[in-house]
């Protein structure tokens, strides 16, 4: 039986998230399992998701997922490369996926192998540095003016962001030999993060009508479109950058030079220039705008803030999380936990309790994830949801 991996934020879960299971369902069977492994409370663009994990995740499999376990922080927040990596490695190592699906505009397997061979390539590497440092222009610009020399026009398929995530997904199989068989669907209309017209809307456009208190549920399927109108009248979203800011701003002004140096992508002095910004701006965008230059892209630095108020170090973890949680399943997803089990190579956590008996390491990277629930909840309107230490206190979502 195929079992299809699937990774994703569902930030929220929406239209095009239900037409991407159903596009892998027609190709690999209606009856094969959709296992996602999705972020957490922190996305991959530096900020926190517009509901929380456990929400999300019942949103997914109340709309056609089988079972959601989650990516834990330190690959939530990393750049695109070691996110894809941590995801695909999760995927891989629990020992029943068979196929990789993603979306991506390209619609298509062998420009993006190509690309993905070329940009994994340590002479490309190489080149794309000395682009970078010769012409002072961020790794994505450098990146595709190399690989248009290696592999002709179709570089340009990495100007858009689902292509760019698909290339590392691509990576990501390639450096962990994984056994998994990958798989792309044709987005359509929407592109990841960005605004649309069409019949489709993307998450972006939905989380600034959810923000704006427009209709979003006709963008949505009716059990995601629910659950946001839930969480919404029970002010506990959406969470915004917004309403974290005073959080955000008190625990960075805490941190030293020194935590700052130890950051995800602290090169080059940038972690010293990020603490000399938090320590004279008033707010998150007055930092950024301090250190943005050229050099560094927008998102870069969004992450590191992040990071560095979440505790997220550069030395945590490595391809592969230490363990895998549990968020929510149905009967067919309860039924890939009793298969993994003596096949999973790392060990899978369905009750938070359980995690005080994962080895040290992992122990670690649990406490940090669980532990940014409790920044994650300032964020929220209602304050009787505020309470600290709920993420410990959360069983998974049960669906038939």
């Amino acid at each position: 039986m195929n079992v299809i991996g699937v990774v994703g934020e569902f930030n929220p879960f929406h239209l095009g998230h239900y037409e991407h299971f159903q596009k892998s369902r027609a190709l690999l069977g209606q009856d094969a399992p959709i296992l996602c492994v999705m972020s957490g409370d922190f996305v991959q663009r530096g900020g926190p998701a517009c509901f929380d994990k456990h929400v999300r995740a019942r949103m997914a499999v109340q709309s056609g997922a089988d079972l959601v376990l989650e990516l834990p922080l330190p690959w939530c927040t990393a750049s695109a490369e070691r996110f894809a990596l941590g995801a695909v490695g999760l995927l891989d190592g629990l020992g029943v996926v068979t196929h990789l699906s993603f979306g991506s505009e390209a619609g298509q397997l062998a420009p993006l192998t190509a690309l993905a061979i070329a940009a994994a390539d340590r002479d490309n590497l190489d080149m794309i540095k000395a682009r970078m440092a010769a012409d002072g222009i961020p790794f994505p610009a450098a990146r595709e003016m190399v690989l248009r020399e290696q592999v002709g026009p179709e570089a340009r398929l990495l100007q858009t962001p689902n292509n760019i995530l698909a290339v590392e997904y691509l990576k990501a199989l390639i450096a962990l030999d994984a056994a998994m068989e990958p798989v792309t669907t044709r987005r359509r209309e929407s592109a990841h993060d960005k605004l649309s017209d069409g019949r489709m809307r993307s998450a972006a456009q939905i989380r600034a009508m959810l923000e704006a208190g427009e209709d979003a549920a006709p963008f949505m399927p009716p059990a995601a479109a629910a659950a946001a109108a839930r969480e919404m009248a029970a002010g506990r979203g959406p969470v915004t950058m917004e309403g974290l800011e005073q959080g955000l701003m008190a625990r960075l002004r805490l941190l030293r030079q020194e935590d700052f140096q130890a950051l995800p992508d602290a090169t080059e002095g940038l972690g010293n220039r990020l603490y000399k910004a938090v320590r004279e701006e008033g707010t998150v965008m007055g930092v950024l705008a301090a250190v943005k230059t050229k050099r560094y892209p927008l998102s870069r630095l969004r992450r590191m803030v992040m990071c560095a108020a979440l505790g997220v170090r550069a030395d945590m973890g490595g391809n592969r999380p230490p363990y895998a949680r549990v968020l929510a399943s149905t009967g067919r997803g309860r039924e890939l936990l009793r298969r993994m089990d003596g096949r999973a190579a790392v060990p899978v956590v369905t009750k938070p309790a359980s995690a005080k008996d994962l080895p040290e390491q992992a122990r670690e990277i649990f406490t940090l994830t669980a532990d940014a629930r409790d920044l994650y909840v300032l964020g929220r309107e209602a304050a009787d949801s505020r309470r600290g230490g709920t993420d410990w206190r959360a069983s998974p979502a049960t669906e038939p």
